[in-house]
């Protein structure tokens, strides 16, 4: 990663994953920026943007983990206040449209099914053996990867405005 000096920064051009537009260029003011570098730090460190390795983790855990992504952005988004905007381009207009065009669709599709899975589990057997046995699982871990390198390229672009990554 290359540090950009957010004072120098004046425009930005990304690529955000889930819009029908090839990029989009703005400047983004400093509490773009603040809240471009939170979004940032909350996905990073997360599964949303790490990759689950076949023989490790359980896929409940990364929708979770997914999941937790609602709440988080909706509070750094209400701490910046509408400074970030809610349209495109805009940090603010983005974070929501990945909320709502990327992450709400691919759980409300495996969330449920999932957990009817789960509830089939028979005592005595592992959370991660049942898991491993649910025919979907590999198309699961599939669309998952799908997502996670969406969500990859989403949180380079916040990098970009934030100004911590080029």
């Amino acid at each position: 990663m290359t540090k950009k000096d957010p004072a120098k920064l004046t425009s930005v051009k990304v690529r955000i994953p889930f819009f029908d537009i090839a990029e989009a260029e703005w400047t983004p003011d400093p509490t773009e920026r603040k809240a471009a570098w939170a979004l940032y730090v909350e996905l990073v460190t997360r599964i949303a943007v790490q990759e689950l390795v076949e023989d490790q983790g359980l896929l409940r855990e990364a929708l979770t983990s997914l999941y937790s992504v609602f709440p988080s952005t909706r509070q750094i988004l209400r701490e910046a206040g509408p400074d970030v905007g809610a349209k495109v381009p805009s940090v603010g207009g983005y974070a929501i449209g990945i909320l709502n065009k990327g992450l709400r669709p691919f759980l409300t599709k495996w969330h449920p099914a999932l957990q009817e899975w789960e509830a089939t589990r028979l005592a005595g057997t592992g959370a991660l053996a049942h898991e491993r046995a649910w025919p979907r699982h590999d198309e699961l871990r599939e669309e998952l990867n799908e997502l996670r390198q969406k969500l990859e390229k989403y949180a380079i672009a916040l990098g970009e405005i934030a100004g911590v990554a080029s």
